[in-house]
């Protein structure tokens, strides 16, 4: 059960974490799933695909696939609708800390 909460709870702060670094660059999965590990997130692909594939669906990324040295991976970069959301991610997440600060 715990394991279950935390993996919701985190969940959202995962995703945070990829439209930040998609607004700051493209990412792809492998990248992004060592970058989450060195903020204490164990990822696998099948934590990190849906994850992707869902913000693609709501349209908060889109997706490209490149060649790279006859290798295709899919480049995930931010929309429009993927900044509003992050920034208002952020808004939401600053009033939280304020109030756990009090």
């Amino acid at each position: 059960m715990q394991d279950k909460i935390h993996r919701k709870l985190f969940l959202g702060f995962m995703q945070m974490h990829i439209l930040y670094h998609a607004k700051r660059e493209p990412i792809y999965g492998v990248w992004m799933m060592e970058e989450l590990r060195e903020h204490g997130y164990e990822t696998g692909p099948g934590t990190r695909r849906p994850i992707l594939h869902d913000l693609e669906a709501f349209g908060l990324l889109t997706a490209a696939s490149v060649n790279t040295n006859g290798k295709v991976r899919k480049y995930y970069s931010i929309t429009e609708a993927g900044v509003r959301a992050l920034e208002e991610g952020i808004e939401k997440a600053t009033e939280l800390l304020r109030e756990l600060r009090q």
